[in-house]
């Protein structure tokens, strides 16, 4: 072989690496666009993933809410379940004080009022086990909470302002006003 052939076919040859390694240069083109393109859909589903986690960890926080909302609402509704019983039976209780405030003046309405003083503390008691407490008010300083003012009067024996005289009892039931005290209060 001549050292022309020689040249030509180590130019072809030159040649042919060079378009071998363009043409291997190629699929490496098409690889980064595969790869982009399954990078880009890698990004769009670790999107779509925190999205859905945000959406989980808001419905639990809006379902615990609401869990802890209904065990509030059923611990009230307990804790006040007998107050419209007690509310019918204030006025009862009333109406059982003014009779014992009553002067006995023979022995049978002595004994009248020992039984009526007695079914007084019995419903009293039963009261008291439900939480039903009567409201202090003689003496006390005016709440308007507590105490529902029906007259004012000047009195040098109390402060401005404190209840003198008390004409209905109020009760409380557990820490809620079911009945404020109809009083008199000082100027």
């Amino acid at each position: 072989m001549s050292e022309e052939t020689k040249q030509e076919q180590q130019a072809k040859e030159e040649n042919s690496e060079a378009v071998e390694e363009i043409f291997a240069e190629e699929p490496q083109a098409e690889e980064v666009a595969e790869e982009q393109q399954e990078s880009d859909e890698l990004s769009q589903l670790e999107e779509k993933l925190n999205e859905s986690e945000n959406r989980y960890l808001r419905l639990r926080a809006d379902f615990d809410n609401f869990r802890r909302r209904v065990n509030v609402e059923n611990e009230s509704k307990e804790k006040y379940r007998a107050q419209g019983l007690i509310t019918e039976l204030l006025p009862a209780l009333d109406n059982f004080e003014r009779a014992l405030n009553i002067e006995a003046d023979n022995e049978q309405t002595k004994q009248l009022l020992q039984g009526m003083e007695m079914v007084h503390r019995s419903l009293v008691e039963a009261l008291k086990k439900e939480g039903v407490e009567p409201i202090e008010a003689v003496g006390q300083e005016f709440d308007p909470h507590m105490h529902q003012a029906v007259m004012q009067v000047e009195d040098e024996n109390f402060d401005s302002n404190v209840v003198v005289e008390e004409f209905q009892k109020g009760y409380k039931l557990k820490d809620r006003v079911i009945r404020p005290s109809m009083v008199k209060v000082s100027q």
